[in-house]
């Protein structure tokens, strides 16, 4: 049986995580953030089932979630009590409205709040992982205040490690001027600018894990599928025996032996095939070709 272990393991801070995660963004929808809920059975079997295939990362946020059906509570209902291995990571400052799902971002002061509401759903004293996951609107600000009011929670004892998420290289910096980063968790996926696989290239060499999402779905984004696949990554998945959402993840995985990968998926199948693409190892010629195409 393949395990998540195949791709080998990386640390955050002082937890070391098989470098196969789970996300889980799509587990209580079809699509995130939607109307189609899942079947929660199924999406029960799908968190039992990763964690047999030896995932001990799981990434989730307290806004995941489709009508009445969390991320956070499925995660809980399905795991709990959790194995010693298994670290959690949430993010926090966007809010999500459970009655109307509408969207806010919390000011540092609500952040407290949010980090005990993802403590009190997910069943745990200390989050393992928080990452402040930064809006759009302030890619060129100042996170210092946010970053801040979360290292006071750390150093409360409410989260073990901090990272961040949807940033830049400065503001990474900034970050770190405050407290410790073990995980930049940003949109990556072939064809990404060189911007940003210099700031992976740069975390590598700062011993932080890089953890991108998006992986898979690349244009696609929520919705989870790519809209139009290259051409190379079908004929390489081909030459490989393989499909093209391994391939993506086994590129992925090949940028730096400090990317965890994160895929998510509500279909037991789609597990399967995503732990499995650790054991896929592309040619030096596959990766020059995939590494040449466009986003």
């Amino acid at each position: 049986m393949t395990s998540a272990a195949s791709a080998g393991t990386w640390r955050l801070g002082d937890l070391t995580v098989n470098r196969i995660g789970f996300g889980a963004m799509r587990l209580p929808g079809r699509v995130a953030f939607g109307s189609d809920k899942r079947d929660p059975k199924q999406a029960i079997a799908v968190l039992r089932r990763a964690i047999e295939l030896g995932v001990n990362h799981i990434d989730t946020a307290a806004f995941y979630f489709t009508g009445d059906l969390a991320a956070n509570d499925l995660i809980a209902r399905a795991l709990a009590p959790y194995p010693d291995d298994l670290v959690i990571a949430t993010k926090v400052w966007p809010g999500r409205s459970r009655v109307t799902g509408d969207w806010w971002w919390a000011k540092p002061a609500q952040l407290r709040e949010q980090v005990e509401q993802n403590l009190r759903t997910l069943g745990r004293d200390r989050l393992d992982v928080v990452n402040l996951r930064v809006p759009g609107s302030r890619r060129n600000g100042s996170i210092a205040e946010h970053f801040g009011a979360l290292a006071e929670l750390r150093d409360a004892g409410l989260i073990r490690h901090l990272g961040v998420s949807n940033v830049t290289a400065a503001q990474l910096a900034e970050a770190q001027a405050i407290a410790p980063v073990v995980c930049v968790q940003n949109a990556f996926g072939i064809g990404s600018p060189a911007e940003e696989r210099e700031l992976l290239r740069a975390c590598g060499e700062q011993g932080i894990a890089y953890v991108p999402f998006f992986a898979i779905a690349g244009t696609g984004r929520e919705s989870g599928a790519v809209t139009g696949e290259h051409g190379a990554v079908e004929e390489i998945a081909r030459a490989h025996g393989a499909s093209p959402a391994q391939v993506r993840l086994a590129w992925t995985l090949a940028q730096g032996h400090n990317v965890l990968a994160i895929p998510g998926t509500g279909d037991l199948g789609h597990l399967a095939e995503n732990v499995a693409a650790g054991e896929l190892r592309l040619s030096g010629a596959d990766l020059a070709r995939l590494n040449a195409l466009g986003g």
